[in-house]
C-alpha cells in the first residue's frame, strides 16, 4: 500500500460496512470530562447511544487510533496536541489515510499548588532548572542538584521541589515538555555542545529527572488534585479545565509574570496555551451511525461557542472566524446546522 506522506482531511467518504453501533473515543485526558460531557447531551436526545470514552492519554489514543480500520479500532481521538508526522505515518501505515482535524478550543497547561501553598511565579527557565534530568553547570552537564526552589533563586520559596504530573503518554505531558523544557534548553551551549544533531539534542532537552523530585501519576488529574490539597508547597501539571473546575481547592502559578485564567489564555498572553483537537476517521463517519451528528453536536454554537457548555467547564473557546472553520467542516459546503 502506497504510503501517505500527508493528512487528508476528508469528511464524506465511501466507509465499509460497520457491525458496531456506538461510537467508540480515545485518548487525552485533559479533554475527557469535556467530550464526556457532550457525549452525554448527545445520548440524552435518544437518537443514537451515548459515545464510549475511553481516557487512554493522547499518545495512547492516537497509537490505538492509528492501528487499523474496522470495528475493533476508535473512531475519534481526543488530543490535547497535533498529531505528530510520525504518529500520521502509522495512521497511513496501516490504512487509515483520511483523517478530519477538528480543533474545539483552547487550554492552558497549568502549573497548580492547593490554596494553603506558597504562591509561585516562576520563569520557564527556573522550572526547567527544577525539572530537567541533566543542567549546564561550570560549562558541562550534570544530574540535576537542585533540591528546593530557593536553590534556584533566592527569591523563590525555600519549598522541597515537589512536582506531580502525568507520563510521557499524556498530550499534557508531552507539550510542557516541549513548550518549558525543550525551548529552554536547545540553545544552551553545554547542550549544543554534547548534542551537536539538533533533533537528538531536541530529545534530550525533554528528559524530565528520575530521583523523585517529579512524581508520576499516570494520566489521572483528580488524583493529583487530591495530592495538592494534602501537600503544601507541591505542584501539579495539569490542563487548565481542572483549574477552572477546582478553583475553592488549588490555585494556578504565574510563569513568566502571566497568571492563568481565561482571558489570558484567550488572548494569548499566557505563555503556556495550547490548541485542543479531535481526530475522525472519515471512512467511519458513514459507516458508525451517528458520528456526523455526534460532531455537530461537539463543534456547534452551544457547546464550544463563546457561551458554550464546554466553556462554562473550563473549555478556552476559539475565535469566532477559527470557530466557523472548524465548524464548516463538520457541516460541509450547502449544510445546515441543528
Amino acid at each position: 500500500m502506497k504510503k501517505i506522506p500527508v493528512i487528508l482531511f476528508i469528511l464524506f467518504c465511501a466507509a465499509p460496512a460497520h457491525a458496531r453501533d456506538q461510537i467508540r473515543i480515545v485518548g487525552s485526558t485533559t479533554l475527557y470530562p469535556l467530550v464526556t460531557i457532550a457525549a452525554e447531551n448527545f445520548g440524552h436526545a435518544g437518537k443514537f447511544p451515548t459515545p464510549i470514552i475511553e481516557s487512554t492519554g493522547t499518545g495512547g489514543g492516537l497509537k490505538l487510533f492509528c492501528s487499523g480500520t474496522g470495528d475493533k479500532f476508535p473512531d475519534i481521538a481526543n488530543a490535547s496536541r497535533r498529531i505528530k508526522p510520525g504518529e500520521a505515518a502509522e495512521c497511513g501505515k496501516n490504512g487509515v489515510g483520511d483523517i478530519l482535524e477538528i480543533k474545539i478550543g483552547y487550554d492552558g497547561i497549568v502549573l497548580a499548588t492547593g490554596v494553603s501553598g506558597p504562591k509561585y511565579n516562576l520563569t520557564k527557565e527556573q522550572i526547567f532548572k527544577a525539572l530537567a534530568r541533566q543542567i549546564p553547570q561550570n560549562g558541562k552537564l550534570i544530574d540535576n542538584p537542585y533540591h528546593k526552589w530557593s536553590e534556584i533563586d533566592k527569591k523563590l520559596p525555600a519549598e522541597k521541589i515537589v512536582v506531580y504530573g502525568p507520563p510521557p503518554t499524556d498530550g499534557t505531558r508531552d507539550s510542557f515538555a516541549e513548550q518549558v523544557l525543550q525551548e529552554s534548553c536547545a540553545n544552551l551551549p553545554e547542550f549544543k555542545a554534547t548534542y551537536p544533531n539538533a533533533k537528538t539534542r531536541a530529545v534530550a532537552c525533554k528528559f524530565i529527572r528520575e530521583d523523585g523530585a517529579y512524581v508520576e501519576i499516570g494520566s489521572n488529574y483528580n488524583l493529583i488534585i487530591q495530592k495538592l490539597i494534602n501537600s503544601a508547597g507541591a505542584l501539579g501539571i495539569m490542563g487548565y479545565n481542572y483549574l477552572a473546575e477546582n478553583a475553592g481547592k488549588i490555585r494556578g502559578a504565574a510563569v513568566d509574570g502571566v497568571t492563568p485564567d481565561f482571558s489570558t489564555i484567550t488572548e494569548g498572553k499566557y505563555p503556556l496555551a495550547r490548541g485542543l483537537y479531535i481526530y475522525v476517521k472519515s471512512a467511519n463517519i458513514a459507516g458508525t451511525p451517528g458520528i456526523r451528528e455526534f460532531l455537530r453536536e461537539l463543534v456547534s454554537e452551544k457547546a464550544i461557542g463563546q457561551e458554550g457548555y464546554l466553556v462554562e467547564k473550563g473549555l478556552v473557546p476559539l475565535k469566532q472566524k477559527e470557530f466557523l472553520e472548524e465548524r464548516g467542516k463538520i457541516l460541509g459546503a450547502g449544510r445546515d446546522a441543528h
